[in-house]
């Protein structure tokens, strides 16, 4: 079904990332969220359908509250376009809402934070329902000298030393405004709110934090590690299948002012 303009789509979607080769499309293989998303999309409205994510997630991280949008001429509301791709779609990627936004929303552009969870297993007892969403690590961890650490890490830093990717010109100053470290039952859950965050860079925090919490560095070094910006001196990248990415937010004037200008 067409109309006689294009509209502009927010959509907020689920999804288990397990078998999947991360968010991003590629050329080798169709596995991936963006891949599929496109693939549905382009079979609905009958010409090529691009997807735009708030961001990449790595092959096997999962999340419950990813946003994304397209642009699409179509008479379905927003109810059938989400009743249509839930149809359709995997039953390990479910959309939660489907909203019409004004042409110049772009779900990675206007984005102004995020949210992530990373889980720990921190029993010697398999986690045999959760196995697939939690880091297994049995060593008992010290969650005040964690905290304590992770301090050092909320504000504004350049936390270059903290990720994967290869030196650019792009800037990797980020803000982390809160960093929670909980026990609930016999995980351990890590809860990182920032502006943005750079490849890897959760679970290369949660790789230092954690080596913070079984004594193998002080809290301390921490302050060191950033001011001396080298990846090798930071701690491991803990495995994708314990990151969720929980919420994506939106300063919703900044594309919602002109709506009465459609």
């Amino acid at each position: 079904m067409n109309c006689d303009r294009v509209r502009n789509f927010k959509i907020v979607l689920q999804y288990e990332g397990t078998r999947y080769q991360g968010w991003q499309k590629q050329e080798n293989t169709e596995n991936t969220i963006q891949g599929r998303l496109e693939s549905l999309l382009t079979k609905m409205t009958g010409v090529k359908t691009q997807v735009h994510g708030s961001g990449r997630t790595d092959a096997g991280v999962h999340a419950k509250a990813q946003t994304a949008h397209f642009h699409a001429q179509t008479a379905m509301s927003c109810e059938e376009i989400r009743i249509y791709m839930n149809t359709y779609l995997p039953e390990d990627i479910a959309i939660q809402s489907v909203e019409e936004v004004p042409a110049r929303f772009h779900s990675r552009l206007n984005a102004v934070g995020k949210t992530y969870v990373y889980r720990v297993w921190n029993t010697d007892i398999p986690p045999v329902f959760e196995r697939k969403y939690v880091y297994v690590l049995p060593e008992a961890l010290d969650e005040a000298a964690m905290r304590q650490a992770a301090g050092y890490l909320v504000g504004r830093h350049d936390f270059r030393a903290f990720t994967s990717a290869k030196k650019s010109r792009k800037s990797t100053v980020r803000t982390i405004e809160t960093i929670t470290i909980e026990r609930v039952g016999s995980e351990i859950r890590f809860t990182y709110s920032g502006d943005g965050f750079l490849y890897h860079m959760v679970r290369i925090l949660t790789g230092t934090l954690l080596e913070t919490g079984t004594g193998k560095r002080r809290p301390e070094e921490i302050k060191t590690l950033m001011a001396g910006g080298l990846r090798e001196n930071a701690g491991v990248l803990v495995p994708a299948k314990g990151l969720t990415l929980v919420e994506v937010r939106y300063n919703d004037r900044s594309f919602y002012e002109d709506k009465g200008k459609w």
